[in-house]
């Protein structure tokens, strides 16, 4: 894909490798874009660089919506101008497949751009695999493959427990939606996908209007660990049907995806359904969820029989996966939890994308592939997904880089965290309110946190 209003002659030295049209100094930066081997890229240098190399890897953006024309190097703006600053310079890649499940090209971009950032800039001294959301698991599969290039690891709310167990969730919900609320959703081998995905968000907004609906559509957000909790600039809600309400945001905005084209590009990949539920147990997940307390309460209030509906769950028909789809996406989004280099990841408690439960299986994977030592996981008492400030982010970094630096990890405690995120600028405190559709300003809010299981990690 050649990048719109490059000349011959500057497109054939990127295609090759040798400089990037986009080279020139902003002030103490220096700017590279270009592509290679089809895949769009974007590298900024700082004059003051201190040999450090952020290499990012960006989260899955859906087909259900056009490709972005901006090249994310951080989550957050501010955090990038702060890096920057600092003397980082940063590089990400866009992927030749910018949309959908793209971690096949990611693995494969990723390097190209760091082989390219040696020949063009300069060898690192260090060079941190960071990501965010499905980018976690690109970032964490590239320093496990690739020990050698990278000192350290850094994601942010990411499907850490892997990508079997993300899409096996997605279809937990649809199946609990077919049996209790005859949602007849096609949940595998879609055939129309955005009358698939339109009539998911038309089930779960009806469900959220009765107390009945309410409990079922309780239950079936219980097996994929998604939080009624959503609004980042409040506390949770206390009430029953608020907190079923926001479910369904959660469902309506960021998991129809599960049931729509994003789902569809997924088996075309995989050359078919690499989901399953055959052998689950509903009554075993619901035992362990987060969300029970909310479903125990919404099944009281409606009046209905939990162990009924869990019956149902237990009787209806099951799915079985095409066994070679299961294996690329065990290659293609599963981290093994081999730590030989120090990793920190950063979670909000209250997200219904990522669910901060890919934090405790992707601990309990290190405890048997790696060095538990070498893991350091924050949380921050927040709802949203990669709803973090910028001082978040940036302290998070800077413990991990003073465990590169000590070969200890620092003291990291909620209260020191908090701390230290005050004591940045104020431009570095806002968070972007999917609510309210603006960037509001809030305070740090690390937090101790246990997660729950993650209802769907391997072996289940």
């Amino acid at each position: 894909m050649a990048r719109r209003g490059l000349t011959f002659l500057a497109l054939l030295t990127v295609l090759l490798g040798l400089v990037s049209p986009g080279a020139s100094a902003a002030g103490p930066v220096t700017r590279y874009e270009g592509e290679l081997e089809g895949a769009r890229y974007l590298v900024l240098v700082p004059e003051n660089w201190n040999g450090t190399l952020m290499l990012w890897s960006h989260g899955m953006y859906s087909l259900a919506y056009p490709e972005p024309e901006r090249i994310a190097l951080t989550s957050q703006p501010t955090t990038e101008s702060y890096l920057l600053e600092q003397g980082y310079a940063l590089a990400a890649s866009q992927y030749r497949a910018v949309r959908g499940w793209s971690i096949e090209e990611a693995l494969t971009d990723q390097i190209r751009l760091h082989d390219w950032f040696a020949r063009t800039v300069g060898t690192p001294r260090r060079t941190i695999a960071a990501g965010e959301s499905v980018g976690a698991i690109t970032a964490t599969l590239l320093a496990e493959r690739n020990p050698r290039r990278f000192a350290g690891l850094m994601t942010f709310c990411g499907n850490l427990a892997g990508g079997a167990a993300h899409w096996n969730s997605g279809l937990d919900l649809g199946y609990a939606l077919n049996t209790l609320l005859d949602a007849r959703l096609e949940l595998v081998r879609i055939t129309d996908p955005a009358a698939n995905a339109g009539k998911f968000a038309d089930v779960v907004q009806a469900s959220t209007a009765n107390p009945q609906g309410q409990a079922r559509l309780a239950l079936a957000n219980a097996l994929a660990e998604i939080p009624g909790w959503f609004d980042a600039t409040r506390p949770r809600p206390a009430a029953v049907a608020d907190q079923v309400f926001w479910q369904g945001v959660w469902d309506r905005f960021y998991r129809a995806s599960a049931f729509g084209v994003d789902r569809v590009a997924l088996e075309q990949r995989a050359g078919g359904n690499p989901s399953w539920n055959v052998g689950v147990d509903y009554r075993r997940i619901l035992a362990k969820a987060g969300e029970r307390p909310l479903v125990e309460r919404a099944y009281a209030e409606a009046g209905l029989d939990l162990g009924t509906d869990l019956d149902k769950l237990a009787r209806a028909p099951r799915v079985s996966p095409d066994p070679a789809a299961v294996g690329y996406l065990a290659r293609f989004g599963l981290p093994l939890g081999r730590t030989p280099f120090p990793v920190l990841t950063m979670h909000t408690i209250a997200d219904g994308t990522a669910p901060a439960a890919h934090e405790r299986a992707y601990a309990e994977r290190v405890a048997l592939a790696g060095d538990p030592g070498n893991l350091r996981q924050l949380f921050v008492n927040r709802a949203g997904h990669c709803v973090f400030t910028a001082s978040e982010e940036i302290t998070a970094l800077r413990t991990l880089e003073r465990r590169l630096d000590r070969g200890h990890w620092p003291s990291s405690g909620p209260a020191a965290l908090n701390a230290e995120a005050a004591g940045l600028a104020a431009e570095h405190q806002t968070i972007f309110d999917a609510v309210g559709e603006a960037r509001v300003t809030t305070t740090p809010a690390f937090a101790r946190h246990s997660p729950p299981p993650y209802p769907r990690a391997l072996p289940f």
